[in-house]
């Protein structure tokens, strides 16, 4: 047995559990489930088949399952066992807590009520997945999933175009194809990227290319498992006032000066207030 029972504080204890591998487990992890008043969880099979694992008894403690779906009518039961003061664990199905996941909600309103909020580090992919990509870390923005649809995908993917550092998403394996493709449309080909699977378990892996070259095997091939996806930064492009003139009169021939500016401001990076100024100009002729 790892663990060992201790008195908790009232309070909610944010415990981040494996990816993949049980033994990922933190012992101060191990510890507050054993411990605590009561547990929530994203999926309470994954976490009762965690602490059977680990001998983690649950006893007659009650155990919430909060999710995306029921987070509305869950949550009261959860900020309910604070006011009675109670310590309450709660768990991702996988990683760290509230990262892409519902739980940021629990905790507004646990600080809001004044209850104690904590949480135990552990297991991240968006980490994980950056420590074993090879692209610089010293700036990355994690976008979380993006959007299904073609047009709203792009349409993310363009207002990160200019986004300094390594983008992180996560994704679908059954989508990954089409991400990839419209990210090297949108962001451009030559980028390097990294598809980071199957994290900390047997078939860990992590495809790396340009975003094309990732784009054409693809195209022939399909993955399963968890997916992160790494896009490098872009090479910086320097436009001169000339250009992007020119490119802003040809905006303008099919949409208004506003709009050009917001379209011309995202594919460059340069501030909008300075490119609707030389639309101004080009009006005054």
């Amino acid at each position: 047995m790892n663990h060992k029972e201790v008195k908790l504080e009232a309070g909610l204890y944010i415990v981040a559990t494996p990816l993949g591998t049980a033994r990922d487990i933190t012992l101060r992890a191990l510890d507050v489930l054993a411990s605590a008043d009561v547990l929530a969880a994203e999926d309470t099979r994954t976490l009762r088949k965690l602490m059977e694992i680990h001998g983690v008894p649950l006893g007659n403690r009650q155990i919430i399952a909060y999710h995306d779906h029921n987070g509305e009518r869950a949550r009261p039961k959860i900020i309910k066992a604070l006011e009675d003061g109670r310590s309450v664990a709660y768990a991702s199905e996988a990683g760290t807590p509230m990262i892409a996941d519902p739980g940021y909600h629990l905790v507004q309103d646990a600080r809001a009520g004044g209850y104690l909020v904590t949480s135990l580090p552990g297991p991240s992919a968006v980490v994980t997945a950056l420590t074993l990509g090879g692209l610089p870390t010293d700036m990355f923005t994690f976008a979380g999933f993006l959007p299904n649809t073609k047009g709203a995908r792009k349409n993310a993917l363009r207002a990160l175009s200019s986004t300094s550092g390594t983008l992180v998403f996560y994704e679908s394996p059954k989508r990954v194809a089409a991400m990839i493709k419209d990210a090297a449309d949108v962001l451009g080909g030559e980028r390097e990227a990294r598809i980071c699977r199957e994290l900390t378990k047997r078939f860990e892996e992590v495809i790396s290319g340009t975003l094309d070259s990732l784009s054409h095997d693809l195209s022939t091939q399909n993955l399963k498992g968890e997916v992160v996806v790494l896009i490098g930064k872009g090479a910086d492009v320097t436009i001169t006032e000339e250009e992007m003139s020119k490119q802003l009169a040809e905006l303008m021939e099919t949409m208004s000066l506003r709009d050009a500016a917001d379209t011309l401001a995202q594919d460059t990076g340069q501030k909008r207030r300075v490119i609707y100024q030389m639309g101004l100009q080009l009006q005054r002729g």
